[in-house]
């Protein structure tokens, strides 16, 4: 359980709160102090090991690699940042759900739900089709922020195994044709 912790410090995943309890604890224990120092220093490692340079590569029953010469000669930080840029031009050009209204009002969407390993938000201005929602730190938050036109829109939350449910900050309700219910928001 330290590790983890340990952990979710490092990759800046604890809410304030939290951040406070791990730096009291580390303050007054020195075995854990320790552990936390250990996991530091290896992170530090991690992040920091580059490759000079990549192995020739010979495959049984074949003379090399069938990739082309040049490309064993490029240097390990020009293929990661070729990678990088191929993984985001795959992002930009890649479908995205259709949301109606790509410019208004913002409005953000927040539930409190701990328990919850997954959330999204399914409404009228997705097209019914569900957008996940962030996890806000480790305090059971989620959250999303979408811009809205204004007017009237309905929508729910759709948590782990499709359980649907309607928003708790909002009183405006109405029953849907599929015997669930939908928040009604007005923007």
């Amino acid at each position: 359980m330290k590790d983890y912790l340990i952990s979710m410090f490092i990759d800046d995943e604890l809410g304030l709160d939290d951040k406070i309890e791990f730096v009291k604890t580390v303050h007054r224990d020195g075995d854990y102090t320790g552990e936390t120092i250990e996991l530091l220093e290896q992170e530090k490692l991690l992040r920091g090991t580059m490759v000079d340079r990549l192995p020739e590569i010979i495959l049984p029953g074949k003379a090399k690699s069938s990739f082309p010469a040049w490309f064993f000669g490029i240097k390990p930080a020009f293929s990661l940042a070729a990678a990088m840029a191929l993984v985001v031009i795959m992002l930009f050009f890649r479908s995205a759900p259709e949301v109606m209204a790509p410019q208004g009002h913002e409005h953000r969407f927040v539930i409190f739900r701990p328990d919850a390993g997954r959330a999204e938000i399914v409404g009228s201005f997705t097209n019914w089709k569900p957008l996940p929602m962030q996890r806000v730190g480790a305090g059971g938050y989620w959250s999303l922020t979408l811009s809205l036109p204004s007017g009237e829109h309905r929508y729910s939350f759709m948590l782990d195994k499709g359980e649907r449910i309607v928003d708790p900050t909002v009183a405006s309700r109405e029953q849907d044709d599929f015997g669930g219910e939908n928040s009604i928001i007005r923007i």
